[in-house]
């Protein structure tokens, strides 16, 4: 069913890796990526993200895609950025707080999406589809992984194990501790057992939404220009790393919400109680699934629901729940991919950063969820079905500007 490709990657000399690969360019501020970015010219940011060229400047979206095709063209002239000679698969191991995590980078195809054997989970953002799409047309590359995952089997993990004894072309350790390693797979017996292993497998967006989505638009595009393509151009596919289940760990993505929708904290309790028990506690994290904990006035209270949530993968998701019985009807944030009043907290740390925000009275009421299971994710995108937004968050992160694959 899916169809894995090698490539040839455009990646870093081994001196210059830790200073040229960043986090995505969706989990920082343009203010914070501008700071990584001070003083070294080299930092993937100047492409990924390329409006810190412009932090208080005029410009227009030539101008701005242009600054980040200039950087990678500069540090490809400069020997910075080398592209491998011959295709090759890669393979890429974070570890993190003594877990470890071990994908594959391949070329996944533009097809494989359109045909739902690469299954999504999220509705993507029209304007942040546009701004990757135009992004990567203008690169004309896809700059950063899609984080994919399959059902873990006995053969790949027995062909996964024995690329591990490649030697590292890199190994180093980022700014938040995650060691990141990467082996370059060039054997053709290796990668051929590689494809032949993936043909039946179905591959779940866990990450990148929006990359995939505007990588598909790039090749869609492209197709149109080129009615005469024969399917092997390199804008029929996307880089992506394929990631085992068993191997991954989502975290919860909390809810904190600015306002109390015009009402006291009396009158929000009340309307709260109709379809929830509420008792003040001094659990911060959900100790087990349909259970929520509420920060509001400095204190923290355990909501359980009076009703049954049911067995159904998409209509029992917690996310969905706080989102139908509790943001919508309370609260009136009908659409939370749009609307102002709410934002979303996730990963280590979003505990702090939660009561943070409601203390500092910017936010009123602030919901911890249990955090979405790996196999309630399969079961919704086997369904064809759509979560809420910011239903997962996975760490560590995949870095960009380890591996680049370019479209011509």
């Amino acid at each position: 069913m899916a169809k894995i490709s090698e490539f040839r990657g455009l990646r870093p000399i081994k001196d210059h890796v830790s200073r040229v690969a960043v986090l995505p360019y969706d989990v920082v501020s343009v203010e914070e990526a501008s700071r990584i970015a001070d003083g070294n010219d080299i930092c993937f940011f100047h492409v990924t993200k390329p409006e810190i060229g412009f932090i208080g400047k005029e410009r227009d979206d030539h101008e701005l895609y242009r600054y980040g095709k200039d950087h990678l063209t500069d540090m490809i002239e400069k020997g910075i950025m080398i592209q491998d000679t011959a295709p090759c698969f890669y393979l890429y191991t974070q570890v993190m707080e003594g877990r470890e995590q071990t994908g594959l980078i391949a070329c996944v195809s533009i097809d494989d999406y359109q045909n739902k054997i690469i299954k999504k989970h999220e509705l993507t953002r029209e304007d942040k589809e546009r701004e990757r799409t135009t992004h990567t047309d203008v690169i004309n590359a896809n700059t950063g992984q899609v984080f994919l995952f399959y059902k873990d089997t006995e053969e790949k993990r027995a062909l996964l194990a024995g690329a591990m004894a490649i030697k590292p072309e890199y190994d180093f350790t980022t700014d938040d501790g995650v060691r990141q390693i990467v082996r370059i797979i060039e054997d053709r017996a290796i990668i051929e057992s590689l494809k032949e292993a993936f043909r039946d497998a179905v591959l779940y967006i866990a990450d990148g939404h929006h990359r995939a989505a505007a990588a598909v638009k790039v090749g869609e595009q492209r197709r149109r220009e080129n009615p005469g393509y024969v399917g092997s151009e390199e804008f029929n596919r996307f880089m992506a790393v394929l990631f085992p289940h068993s191997q991954l760990k989502i975290l919860a993505y909390n809810r904190v919400v600015r306002d109390l929708n015009g009402m006291s904290k009396e009158e929000f309790l009340g309307a709260l109680s109709k379809a929830f028990s509420i008792e003040k506690s001094h659990l911060e994290i959900p100790a087990s699934v349909h259970s929520y904990c509420m920060y509001i006035d400095s204190d923290w209270y355990l909501l359980k629901p009076r009703f049954k949530p049911g067995d159904d993968p998409m209509m029992s998701l917690d996310v969905r729940i706080v989102q139908e019985k509790i943001l919508a009807p309370i609260l009136g944030i009908e659409d939370p991919r749009r609307d102002p009043r709410i934002d979303f907290v996730g990963g280590t740390g979003s505990i702090t950063e939660l009561k943070r925000r409601v203390d500092s009275g910017e936010f009123a009421v602030a919901f911890s969820l249990y955090a979405t299971g790996i196999e309630q994710l399969m079961g919704v995108s086997d369904m064809d079905g759509i979560m809420p937004p910011k239903s997962t968050w996975f760490e560590p992160k995949l870095l960009s500007g380890i591996l680049v694959h370019l479209l011509g």
